[in-house]
């Protein structure tokens, strides 16, 4: 049972629930955030139709019951989920919560969907902000970092332009979110993702190739770059088909850098509706996850509330994204957070880890994202 967070205000929480939330530090920044936290991209109307009115009330939900880590971007619905949080937070204290939004991608035409660049960094937290209405956020992050062109880009236009946003007041800490782990390299003796980049102008209808080099990635922002980063977010790592999360969280805590963990249900697979179309995993995670779903079933088990307790009960983690946009879904996963899984729950998890996902061995789609991106890219510049 947790005492109770600086963000508990008399008043508006439900001072039973909040008890009942484990509350974790998010790196050296001070703040002390919910095992649960609530991402809003779901309000975007990112995944189905959705109605304002429920996502006011499932924000309200979320911060009375305990939850005091709100994530968002621009590219949520190209700036929904940002203006419907500006309609709920103006009737919230201010410090009953903690706010992250991002820059770096915006739109979903592939030509325009990431732009690191400085001018259009500095202009986003200001449209982000009065989306929200309010005066600054917590945590600014660089959206997806392992999309940019060059790391260039990252070192010297995206990072000093967020030390020009947090001297400013318009946030407090700077942060970088992606799928990759290695992306998340902060040292020179861990293992280093190296990632090929191609870039390629038109010129006559003709694509030309001018760049391909090694990059390595984060190790290479840290080493060049003197801004500190305190968070990194990253998404479908520390789940049950993949916690590959759970070999890194030492080194992050030894660099004094907070960890958000997204997507504990794995974009869907760990569900029994599976994984939407789009979703990059291979047929072999797939085909795992859809056999671990439908064991589930039959012993009369939520996978779902299995893979979200597997995640909160790794206490090194320090906060893990949810996102809704259903009342009923989230009342559901706070109830997971205060309620122990029972003895038959327990047996079935331990059945799903050694049947299902230990042969998996953290298998993942790293790159996958990516090169479809650049295939799209090149496409679209070949019109």
């Amino acid at each position: 049972m947790s005492m109770l967070p600086d963000t508990f205000v008399g008043g508006l929480h439900d001072v039973d629930r909040v008890k009942k939330m484990p509350y974790r530090p998010l790196g050296k920044t001070g703040l002390v955030v919910s095992a649960l936290s609530f991402g809003a991209s779901s309000l975007g109307s990112v995944f189905r139709a959705t109605d304002d009115s429920e996502s006011v009330e499932i924000v309200k939900e979320a911060v009375q019951s305990g939850i005091n880590y709100i994530d968002t971007a621009p590219w949520y619905g190209q700036g929904k989920s940002e203006s419907v949080l500006g309609k709920v937070l103006p009737t919230l204290p201010r410090s009953s919560y903690y706010l992250s939004t991002k820059v770096g991608r915006y739109e979903k035409e592939v030509t325009k969907m990431f732009d690191f660049s400085a001018e259009r960094t500095l202009k986003s937290i200001d449209e982000s902000l009065q989306r929200l209405n309010l005066d600054y956020v917590d945590v600014i992050q660089i959206h997806d970092m392992e999309f940019a062109p060059s790391l260039d880009v990252i070192i010297n236009e995206t990072l000093p332009a967020l030390k020009k946003v947090k001297d400013a007041g318009k946030a407090k800490f700077i942060g970088i979110t992606g799928y990759p782990l290695e992306n998340f390299n902060l040292n020179v003796g861990c293992h280093l993702f190296k990632f090929k980049f191609i870039g390629y102008s038109k010129n006559g209808g003709q694509f030309h190739n001018l760049k391909k080099k090694n990059v390595l990635l984060l190790r290479t922002v840290i080493e060049r770059s003197t801004i500190k980063i305190d968070v990194v977010l990253t998404y479908c790592r520390g789940s049950m088909n993949d916690n590959s999360l759970k070999d890194w969280l030492p080194y992050f805590q030894s660099c004094g850098v907070g960890v958000v963990n997204a997507s504990p249900i794995s974009m869907g697979l760990l569900s029994n509706r599976g994984p939407p179309s789009w979703h990059p995993a291979t047929d072999s995670i797939r085909q795992a996850c859809a056999q671990a779903a439908l064991y589930c079933q039959e012993h009369d088990v939520d996978i779902s509330r299995l893979g979200l307790k597997f995640t909160l009960d790794q206490e090194d983690i320090p906060t893990t994204l949810i996102s809704t946009a259903s009342l009923e879904n989230l009342k559901k996963n706070l109830e997971s957070v205060y309620t122990p899984l029972s003895d038959h729950e327990r047996i079935v998890l331990q059945d799903v880890l050694e049947k299902f996902m230990k042969p998996l061995q953290n298998a993942n789609w790293e790159g996958v994202e990516v090169a479809e991106y650049r295939r799209q890219l090149m496409e679209a510049l070949e019109k």
